[in-house]
């Protein structure tokens, strides 16, 4: 369980850095006074928590302070960890398989967002995990999804079905579910394509795939996913709101958190969409994409030990 934590302080080391700096080091031993107040305020915001969960944080610390005017910072971190927590109650996806196998996962999201880096690590831990898994690199609008794919699949001994740049991105899902089936796989992860989201062919590609796979099984996909790069903040939310309309969506993995100081957009994401996050992304490792805890988030965030 430590490493668990480790993973989610040193992913999170920039954002916790980021509100350290802008509190002179408030959490790290210094009572609590007004001009704190005011610096952690700004950090809170600077780190994009938002409007409405910054002014919970600050609420609950101001009454704590107005009881006990020699009030520590690490007190107070562990207040806004209690009201982090409370806020992401029932956030956590829970990744359950449907009653006939492949369960099929449909991860979609915009280029950049880290989507098919993602997919290769979710079918490794998968994998780690004593789950059996197959590939279906259904990004075939760009050059370079297929051979990232392929990369990944080599290194790291997944089973892929794909075809060239350019194909039916429904007929490799198409395939891909008849070989997940035949191999007797437990899941089918399917990389699906990565335009922007304003971009009505995308919609329509993603609803040409999900048609194709239902003549398989009419649940499918059971889950669909979408990777939002984690330093974008609103425009992530913005983004997921159209993919939510035309896909509904049931689920969410926030990536590149390691890579931003604005590690609180996790937050918003959650207070705006209630769609429960599997995983977040915390580094270029296969082993940096973990399952999502509210927990252990809200305490790497205030610098709190697991």
């Amino acid at each position: 369980m430590l490493g668990f934590f480790k993973k989610f302080k040193d992913g999170l080391a920039k954002t916790v850095s980021a509100i350290a700096a802008k509190t002179h080091g408030l959490f790290g031993g210094r009572k609590i006074d007004p001009a704190s107040l005011d610096e952690l305020e700004e950090a809170l915001y600077t780190a994009d928590f938002g409007v409405e969960t910054t002014a919970e944080i600050l609420a609950e610390i101001k009454q704590a302070y107005a009881k006990d005017k020699a009030l520590q910072g690490r007190q107070a971190a562990e207040i806004g960890a209690a009201v982090l927590r409370r806020v992401l109650a029932g956030s956590e996806g829970k990744l359950e398989p449907g009653p006939a196998a492949p369960t099929v996962i449909a991860m979609i999201g915009v280029n950049g967002s880290g989507k098919t880096t993602t997919t290769a690590k979710l079918a490794w831990r998968m994998k780690q995990e004593g789950r059996s898994v197959t590939l279906a690199a259904c990004d075939t609008f760009r050059a370079a999804a297929v051979e990232q794919l392929k990369t990944w699949a080599t290194r790291l001994d997944l089973d892929l079905v794909a075809s060239h740049t350019g194909a039916d991105a429904a007929a490799v899902a198409y395939d891909a579910w008849q070989a997940a089936k035949a191999r007797g796989r437990d899941y089918l992860i399917v990389d699906t394509a990565g335009r922007l989201h304003t971009k009505g062919n995308l919609m329509e590609e993603l609803a040409k795939i999900r048609r194709v796979l239902q003549k398989h099984d009419p649940a499918a996909p059971q889950h669909r996913w979408l990777v939002v790069d984690g330093s974008l903040g609103s425009n992530s939310i913005e983004q997921a709101k159209v993919f939510h309309r035309s896909f509904g969506l049931t689920g969410l993995v926030v990536t590149k958190l390691d890579g931003t100081s604005r590690g609180g957009a996790i937050v918003g994401i959650w207070r705006e969409l209630k769609l429960p996050i599997y995983f977040i992304g915390l580094g270029e490792q296969p082993e940096d994409l973990q399952p999502f805890s509210a927990e252990s988030y809200a305490k790497a965030v205030f610098g709190l030990d697991g």
